[in-house]
């Protein structure tokens, strides 16, 4: 545990123990959390509730120096941001140096790339800034793998859902079909749940958390629905970012959230009871986690 002040563990300290430790440490002994994608939306939501708990010391990690200049003008302390492209693996790992526990909040983001698709008349989107085997697989293990070599004792991952389904109509988006009949681009859940696997199968204690459609809406407003598999029972197939990203800092602070892998969605503004109690959520799953053997990876 690297702390400002009081008790230090090394490597070979048990994780039980280092787990104790942080449960006990106080103000001053706060837990250092890397946050990447903390320019974006999500991930920004995320670090500054971060900002916010005294038991944190959050670094947030973004792609450009405009970026982290748009973050200062806002008020957050210049020393709280670095610079660093996830897709570059010398520099996450640097950036990672000292922390003991990441949020990865990173995604490749679709955009309009002005041309039509001439046999369904809809827009073809593309990825300017990285296609998803770049972003969302290779940006994704290199965080990873900057994490475990920094001593990480948890790495919370910001993933989506759908991954049940290969024929996921986000999968098409940036996919190019090529003369020879194969394709390349595009199948962006397909690489999620490949660095979804990877997390699980790294060793370092991990909480996957799979929102459904994102939403710019305040909250703390709204019942959450957690579940399993792309299922969905109650609720909409949306939540509210900032939502989402409460869940992403509660399951740093609740040890019960380490080594699950789950939905996560919201009942409509009005309906059921707002949450506030983030352990009895995760009650909800009955022991259940998300199934790999279902769906497809890249």
């Amino acid at each position: 545990i690297r702390t400002r002040q009081g008790p230090q563990a090394d490597e070979h300290t048990p994780l039980m123990l280092r787990l104790s430790l942080l449960l006990l440490v106080g103000p001053l002994d706060a837990l250092r959390v890397a946050v990447t994608g903390a320019g974006g939306q999500t991930g920004q939501h995320a670090f500054r509730k971060l900002l916010a708990l005294p038991e944190f010391e959050p670094v947030g990690i973004v792609r450009s120096e405009e970026s982290k200049a748009a973050l200062v003008k806002s008020g957050v302390p210049a020393d709280a941001v670095t610079v660093a492209d996830v897709t570059d693996e010398a520099a996450i790992a640097a950036a990672l140096a000292g922390c003991d526990a990441l949020i990865i909040g990173t995604s490749a983001k679709p955009a309009p790339s002005g041309e039509t698709d001439e046999s369904t008349g809809r827009p073809i989107f593309g990825f300017p800034n990285g296609q998803p085997e770049a972003v969302d697989w290779l940006g994704q293990k290199s965080q990873i793998d900057g994490a475990k070599a920094a001593g990480a004792i948890h790495v919370v991952l910001c993933s989506s859902m759908g991954g049940t389904d290969p024929g996921n109509m986000l999968n098409a988006l940036g996919r190019e079909s090529l003369p020879d009949g194969s394709t390349k681009g595009g199948d962006i859940l397909l690489w999620k749940r490949k660095a979804e696997k990877y997390l699980i199968d790294s060793g370092v204690p991990f909480t996957i958390v799979h929102p459904g459609g994102l939403l710019n809406e305040p909250g703390g407003k709204r019942q959450l629905v957690l579940g399993v598999d792309d299922e969905r029972t109650v609720g909409e197939r949306s939540i509210p970012r900032e939502d989402v990203a409460e869940v992403l800092v509660q399951a740093l602070r609740i040890p019960a959230y380490r080594g699950r892998s789950f939905d996560l969605r919201s009942m409509n503004e009005g309906e059921g009871a707002v949450t506030t109690d983030f352990a009895a959520l995760l009650d909800e799953l009955g022991g259940r986690d998300c199934d790999y053997s279902l769906g497809k990876m890249a």
